[in-house]
């Protein structure tokens, strides 16, 4: 068996020998990380990614220097998202450690998820896999109850926007419909929807994506795979309220039987949708989603998706963007991710952007008109049509750094995890509330 490296951290720069600015240095025990000023962890993820790209996959932190946030971020510089890394934890206390533990078991399965194929992942796999790790981070599996309503099924229970954009496909649409109830009270209210966008596969439909804006879209589910791993997170470290995770799967394909410009759907509240762009699909599906989430009346509703072109364009792949009426809310949610360390950013979102959805044939076009239309907010003022109260306990987060196309100083290419832990932490912060 190969040795795993030993890895100590320092608050000192490394000698001039190793260069200007040197994160890592090497001795006789093993390699040293040097992290200096008040920034450490990023400085530690940068090390990582030295390491791990140097072929260096089995790794030891050793020294009194660890703590949890700087072995997370060795972690996640060192993972990629092929196997063998083999990573031994520093010496923490037990609740740290514990901690730790829950973020790698919570964060690897969406990494994992997210960078599989769109052959080993369809609508249905993901909806059955996300139920079952919920129902694994449980206390006890009988707190979680969940039901997949797949195919034509969709369409007897109105969710059509589900199985509009996922009718082309060979493979069904589904849409997960999850119960995390840990009260013993079957008649306990919800504290919180969670609706993922779940698109395994988007090809644009017949809006049809260049290959190299195509290439990456088996990450577009990305929005689900968060929105089960927050929740997992937070199930791990004690959430005591009850919670509806809602994923809409399905994928974006082109067939005789795709949805086409020009048609309209119907909405189960009664909204008419005209389809302008079958690329611009997340949002067809997400509002199945949250109109079946207004007939819990949650105190907290939150949308995980990768959403728009607009919002990777304003914010690049380091911060998920945030959307919502409800100011106070959005607040809290900025000072959760800064607690985590995890980008966010708040864009607009205001009542005029609702009124830029303009359609001939219908009560609202599923893109915004005219050649500066804010994308991005534009999008979130559409979801807001199907949220019963939207000026309240509502946010959209459109996750731009869920996955990277390309590799950074600090980042594998591929799935990140960015924003699991702040939607955990949301949810904790506001059940305590």
């Amino acid at each position: 068996m190969t040795e795993k490296m030993r890895i100590a951290l320092s608050t000192e720069s490394a000698a001039e020998v190793w260069g200007n600015n040197a994160v890592v240095s090497f001795g006789q025990d093993g390699a040293i990380v040097h992290a200096v000023g008040e920034d450490i962890l990023s400085p530690v993820q940068q090390a990582a990614r030295k390491l791990e790209s140097q072929g260096i996959r089995k790794i030891s932190l050793v020294g009194d220097n660890w703590d949890l946030e700087s072995a997370w971020a060795f972690y996640q510089g060192l993972r990629g998202p092929k196997a063998g890394v083999e990573f031994e934890a520093p010496t923490l206390e037990s609740s740290s450690l514990k901690d730790l533990n829950n973020r790698i078991t919570a964060i690897d399965w969406v990494c994992q998820i997210i960078n599989e194929t769109a052959e080993e992942v369809g609508p249905q796999q993901l909806a059955v896999r996300a139920g079952e790790f919920i129902k694994s981070q449980a206390p006890s599996p009988e707190h979680v109850k969940y039901k997949i309503v797949s195919g034509a099924d969709l369409l007897e229970h109105g969710w059509v926007g589900v199985h509009t954009v996922g009718r082309g496909s060979a493979r069904k649409p589904a849409m997960l419909q999850l119960d995390y109830n840990p009260t013993g009270n079957a008649d306990a209210e919800v504290f919180a929807c969670i609706i993922g966008k779940g698109i395994t596969f988007d090809s644009g439909g017949y809006s049809i994506k260049q290959s190299s804006f195509m290439d990456a879209m088996k990450a577009d589910m990305g929005g689900a795979a968060m929105a089960t791993g927050g929740l997992g997170l937070a199930i791990a470290q004690g959430l005591n309220k009850r919670v509806k995770l809602i994923l809409c799967c399905a994928e974006n394909m082109i067939s005789s039987n795709a949805y086409k410009l020009g048609d309209i759907i119907t909405y189960k509240n009664g909204v008419t949708v005209e389809v302008l762009n079958s690329d611009a699909e997340g949002r067809l599906v997400l509002a199945d989603g949250l109109l079946y989430a207004n007939k819990f009346n949650p105190t907290l509703t939150v949308d995980c998706a990768t959403l728009t072109g607009s919002a990777k364009m304003a914010l690049g792949n380091d911060y998920h963007a945030l959307f919502s009426f409800d100011q106070s809310l959005a607040d809290r949610c900025l000072v959760a991710a800064n607690a985590e360390n995890e980008g966010m950013w708040q864009l607009p979102l205001a009542e005029f952007h609702r009124n830029m959805l303009p359609s001939s044939f219908a009560d609202l076009a599923n893109v915004g008109a005219g050649q500066y239309s804010p994308g991005a907010s534009t999008a979130a003022a559409f979801l807001s049509y199907f949220v019963d109260d939207y000026k309240n306990g509502w946010i959209h987060l459109d996750c731009s750094g869920t996955y990277r196309k390309g590799a950074s100083d600090k980042w594998a290419v591929g799935a990140t995890g960015m924003g699991v832990k702040t939607l955990s932490r949301i949810l904790m912060d506001e059940s305590s509330r």
